[in-house]
């Protein structure tokens, strides 16, 4: 379980293709202190297996397996080595919670439509597939990328967000252009919501 308030971005080191899995490295920081092989790790919010750790310097390189089908159904096919993505470790028991109950488990992949400064702030608007717009609501909570943030809009097939100039500064958004591909989870409490309601309407 994760909170989607990311610790550190980190920079992919090595793509390779192993058949059927994808060789992903990723050279993190505080992230990777005290990280464990067999340790979950939020990469652009999707829960990876730390595989193989290595220590270089100050920097940590952690390796994860990822089979084809999780490759295709997340934007890290679109992903070049050298790019950052968002790192998070999962929620200590004890833990301080900022954001909102992450899974982990992407929901599908949305497209920047538009992504453009307003005063001090930025403006990102997504175009989302059905199955992660019928969860978006207005002031609900969506991860993007693994971000843990809050919509401000929603239209029939897309969602907008505002995003402070913190978030842009520690997090892989201020890489993130229009036409980009982001990593999606609808919030989870909305898919109980659903879930509960169709067996009332049942039963």
């Amino acid at each position: 379980m994760f909170t989607g308030i990311v610790e550190k971005a980190g920079n992919i080191e090595k793509i390779k293709p192993t058949g059927k899995s994808i060789e992903l490295t990723v050279r993190a920081n505080v992230s990777g202190s005290g990280l464990k092989i067999g340790a979950s790790v939020a990469v652009n919010g999707c829960c990876l297996t730390a595989v193989k750790i290595s220590s270089h310097g100050k920097f940590k390189l952690v390796q994860f397996d990822l089979l084809t089908e999780t490759w295709k159904r997340t934007s890290f096919q679109f992903l070049k080595v050298g790019a950052l993505v968002n790192l998070e470790r999962p929620l200590r028991a004890g833990g301080e919670f900022g954001g909102h109950f992450v899974t982990g488990h992407i929901d599908g992949t949305g497209k920047i439509l538009r992504w453009e400064k307003s005063g001090a702030d930025h403006i990102l608007e997504i175009a989302a597939p059905k199955n992660v717009m019928r969860y978006v609501i207005e002031k609900g909570s969506i991860a993007i990328d693994g971000i843990s943030l809050t919509v401000a809009g929603v239209g029939q097939k897309d969602f907008w967000i505002w995003i402070i100039p913190h978030t842009l500064k520690v997090t892989a958004l201020h890489e993130k252009q229009t036409g980009d591909m982001v990593n999606l989870e609808a919030d989870m409490l909305g898919k109980y919501a659903e879930k509960f309601s169709l067996r009332r309407a049942v039963g």
